[in-house]
């Protein structure tokens, strides 16, 4: 039986991006390393569809560090835990989705990236009083891109978030939202560890001019072939 697979399948490494300290957790993330496959914006939103990960990115240039991102319905100028995992992957000091160049730093198991508030798609800051509230959340009705948190340590900078992307194409929650971390350190101005969903951690820190860094762990999962 032949078993050789076919000069156009599609190979896609999946990524756990900010994970926790024991390795688990993190949200999903699928790379095509060779986007010479899927060349235009349709096929691309397809695969992405059919994946159904939070986000997918496709790899235009690997040495440039040029990328595009996808999730099961849009297409994104900027996204925190596909550029973090990209860049992990990739081994490389920059990533360029279409919003910019975004500058990479390896810190022992962190990666971390360098970005702007105003690259991130707009999102709903809902502040609630205790980490409890935020766990008892209910998914809520599609419509608004809503980043629930609150203070579980004030002093110390630690925060209790889930994010609900509302977007009604069958991610109801996300499990690590760089985006939405990057804006709300830049609302707070501070450095915050952040624990999203079920157990993800996101360290973030802002800069000078404007720039926040956004950290965390990246563990590849396997491969898939399509």
């Amino acid at each position: 039986m032949n078993t050789t697979v076919p000069s156009t399948a599609t190979e896609i490494d999946v990524l756990r991006v900010f994970c926790a300290a024991d390795g688990r957790h993190g949200n999903t993330l699928g790379v095509v390393r060779d986007a010479r496959t899927h060349p235009d914006e349709a096929s691309r939103q397809a695969l992405a569809k059919e994946l159904g990960f939070s986000e997918t990115v496709f790899v235009d240039d690997p040495e440039r560090g040029i990328v595009d991102i996808y999730t099961p319905g849009l297409r994104l100028p900027f996204a925190g835990h596909p550029l973090v995992g990209a860049a992990w992957l990739l081994d490389i000091e920059v990533v360029v989705p279409p919003a910019g160049e975004v500058w990479v730093r390896g810190d022992g198991e962190f990666t971390w990236i360098e970005a702007r508030a105003e690259w991130a798609p707009p999102r709903t800051l809902r502040q609630y009083g205790s980490a409890a509230e935020v766990d008892a959340l209910d998914v809520p009705e599609p419509g608004e891109w809503i980043y629930a948190w609150a203070w579980e340590e004030e002093a110390a900078g630690r925060i209790r978030a889930r994010a609900f992307p509302g977007r009604g194409d069958g991610i109801d929650e996300d499990e690590a939202t760089g985006a939405a971390a990057l804006l709300l350190t830049a609302e707070l101005g501070r450095a915050l560890n952040i624990t999203q969903g079920r157990g993800s951690q996101l360290l973030t820190a802002p800069g000078p001019d404007g720039i926040v860094e956004i950290g965390g762990r990246v563990r590849l999962e396997g491969t898939l072939t399509r």
